[in-house]
């Protein structure tokens, strides 16, 4: 998982070389059925996170489907078994959106943007290139 373990009485004063850090390639969003239902998502979400290091999550809002969360996902596979662990293990009753990756953009001006969230796509005549 990348964790150097050590002596008390002999720390590390850094992490051992080799380890990099898990970087999400899909991204969906989660939100529960129920609107008052996203309290108990949030603390679901929490959990898991206690025994999944490579979940990532943060507060999203749609207009059609109201709060939920935008998560990452090492691919669909890691996508599944969480949407599945959360709707057996925590009862949770899910609106899971179609997944995305990120897209990195080159601006006309040189700069790169990278874009997790379709809707977050600048604007066409601002682009020089987009890649995945």
């Amino acid at each position: 998982v990348g964790d150097t373990v050590t002596h008390a009485a002999k720390q590390a004063a850094e992490a051992l070389p080799g380890f990099k850090e898990v970087k999400p390639q899909v991204f969906a969003g989660l939100y529960p059925v129920e609107a008052n239902q996203y309290d108990a998502l949030r603390e679901s979400l929490e959990k898991l996170k206690l025994n999944d290091a490579s979940l990532q999550y943060e507060p999203e809002v749609s207009q059609a489907l109201g709060f939920g969360f935008r998560c990452g996902f090492l691919g669909l596979l890691h996508m599944e078994i969480v949407q599945e662990r959360l709707e057996r293990e925590f009862d949770m009753d899910l609106i899971t959106t179609a997944p995305t990756v990120v897209y990195e953009v080159l601006m006309s001006d040189g700069s790169i943007v990278m874009v997790e969230n379709p809707a977050k796509m600048p604007e066409p005549p601002k682009i020089e290139e987009i890649r995945e």
